[in-house]
């Protein structure tokens, strides 16, 4: 079965693509300008081993950065990526930061939305045009 998608939809699927890619490596590139930076993020709110766990964190999202704009394994990539999104909000602006700072319930609130659209995006793919088309069966 091929599927068909008109302009609009090609297009809105591809830039999806584009915005969940810039934000992974936004993350990535601050990261990797400073890993000593995030050891120490990881590392106060608990966490052991914060050096390998930031270079394990910047790995990923660089896997993750490649699957958005390949499209290539996308599906296992969007629910990897929703899952580490929404461990993300509860790791590090969670309840227990609430108090403290109000601001830190907004940061955790926008970690949903972000991984609801990984949810839809694993759900419909890479879409037709510009990518690779590997993955799950049934499913890049």
């Amino acid at each position: 079965m091929v599927e068909t998608q008109s302009t609009w939809q090609t297009a809105a699927i591809l830039i999806a693509r584009l915005i969940f890619a810039a934000m992974f490596a936004m993350g990535v590139a601050f990261k990797f300008m400073d890993m000593g930076a995030t050891a120490g993020y990881i590392a106060a709110a608990g966490f052991p081993f914060p050096l390998f766990l930031a270079w394990c964190a910047a790995i990923l999202e660089t896997l993750l950065v490649i699957a958005f704009l390949t499209g290539a394994l996308l599906t296992p990539a969007a629910l990897i990526g929703a899952v580490y999104v929404v461990f993300l909000g509860f790791a590090f602006h969670g309840p227990s930061h609430w108090a403290s700072d109000q601001a830190e319930f907004g940061a955790f609130m926008s970690h949903f939305p972000f991984a609801a659209g990984l949810l839809f995006a694993a759900v419909h793919g890479p879409g037709s045009v510009l990518a690779v088309r590997q993955g799950w069966p049934g499913r890049a």
